[in-house]
């Protein structure tokens, strides 16, 4: 019996010290906007055959991207979320054969994203600096039109996606915080597919984001 007592009393007292933050938190709700830049992952190929070399790429350049949210902190530690997520990168994409003149195309690409997320933080609610990690998943369009203008050359794909952040919130007065995070969403490349040959990696999308987040 004593053993068991011995055993069980660290777990008791873990348990104890937890419970007020964990059980008594109240849920509270939040919403915020956050703004940054958007990077997207490239891709490349080379093919050797008997019929000669091909070698295709493409490369993304930085652009804007804006991220609404809005959920719950559920007690003191853990909260979810809900967020809708834009972002817009040109796109240039070349091909390189051996029995074809080379090509080269540019396009103008946006995306819109849908995940759900459930943050754990590592300070209670009333601190002043809160880091946290998250992770989720959901859905996202890419759409792509040609930078000439022709609709005829445009393409685009929904993909289901998972992504993971880590961020703080620093709080700036009562019911306010500034929020930086850092986020990367993981999908299927429709960028890829366009590609002769066609690419083989999955896109990401690397978020540098700034905002406000307001509870309620």
């Amino acid at each position: 019996m004593t053993e068991v007592i011995r055993k069980v009393l660290p777990l008791t007292a873990v348990v104890l010290f937890l419970a007020p933050s964990i059980c008594l938190g109240q849920p509270q709700a939040y919403a915020g906007v956050l703004g940054g830049v958007s990077t997207l992952s490239a891709d490349a190929r080379t093919v050797f055959s008997s019929n000669g070399a091909a070698a295709s790429s493409y490369g993304p350049e930085n652009g804007a991207t804006v991220d609404l949210f809005g959920g719950v902190h559920w007690n003191d530690y853990f909260s979810i979320q809900l967020d809708y997520l834009w972002n817009r990168n040109a796109l240039t994409l070349d091909a390189v054969r051996s029995t074809a003149p080379s090509d080269e195309r540019s396009f103008s690409s946006h995306q819109h994203a849908v995940s759900g997320n459930a943050l754990l933080y590592f300070r209670p609610r009333d601190s002043k600096v809160r880091p946290y990690l998250s992770v989720g998943a959901g859905a996202v369009h890419l759409s792509a039109q040609s930078a000439s203008g022709s609709v005829m050359n445009g393409f685009g794909a929904t993909k289901p996606t998972l992504q993971v952040a880590v961020g703080i919130d620093l709080r700036i007065r009562k019911a306010w915080a500034f929020r930086y995070s850092f986020s990367e969403t993981v999908s299927g490349n429709p960028i890829s597919a366009q590609l002769t040959p066609s690419g083989t990696r999955m896109l990401m999308n690397f978020r540098n984001l700034f905002g406000i987040v307001k509870t309620f």
